[in-house]
């Protein structure tokens, strides 16, 4: 299936969020919250003309998508583009063609395309600082077969999701990363 007719496929943002189940409050939080800068909006100006379009792969219960997705479609609004999403675990067909790494299915993942449905650029599923951030905290982690490993890794990531909800340096760091792709 080419991008265009994927496109198609893809759910509407409001329909998304209408079925979101786990992280709806936090997308809505952060979408509430975030506003671009006066001088990344002055840059989505010349994308408007491009006539790009976004499908996202994204799943409600990801941490990622909570914080990524409403800043995407902050962005979109600002540079005129439609939004899309299709389910990761419905789409693996699609998935699998932009697999992180070449291996994982990490998401969300932004496949940003033109009028004539050809692929624009591709985001996701972290913007670099904010993966260096999560792989620092990783590291820290005990070793997997300590008895206190997946307490901690429980802790780490719930503590990520809260910072993701309430950072605005944080949601500064993705939106220049998903702008300068496209820029």
């Amino acid at each position: 299936m080419d991008l265009n007719s994927w496109f198609e496929k893809a759910i509407p943002v409001d329909e998304y969020i209408d079925n979101m189940k786990t992280h709806k409050e936090g997308l809505l939080e952060v979408y509430r919250k975030f506003e671009l800068s006066e001088p990344q909006r002055a840059s989505l100006e010349e994308v408007k003309g491009r006539k790009l379009r976004v499908i996202g792969l994204t799943e409600d219960w990801c941490g990622d998508a909570m914080l990524n997705n409403p800043i995407l479609l902050k962005i979109a609004e600002a540079a005129d583009m439609e939004v899309r999403f299709l389910l990761r675990d419905s789409n693996l067909e699609l998935m699998d063609q932009y697999l992180t790494n070449g291996t994982s299915r990490a998401i969300p993942i932004y496949i940003f395309i033109d009028a004539e449905g050809e692929e624009y650029a591709v985001w996701g599923p972290r913007a670099p600082k904010v993966q260096d951030f999560v792989d620092r905290g990783r590291a820290a982690l005990p070793e997997k077969d300590a008895p206190d490993f997946e307490e901690k890794q429980k802790a780490f990531y719930r503590d990520l999701v809260a910072s993701y909800r309430t950072d605005k340096g944080v949601w500064q760091t993705v939106s220049e990363s998903i702008i300068q792709k496209i820029v």
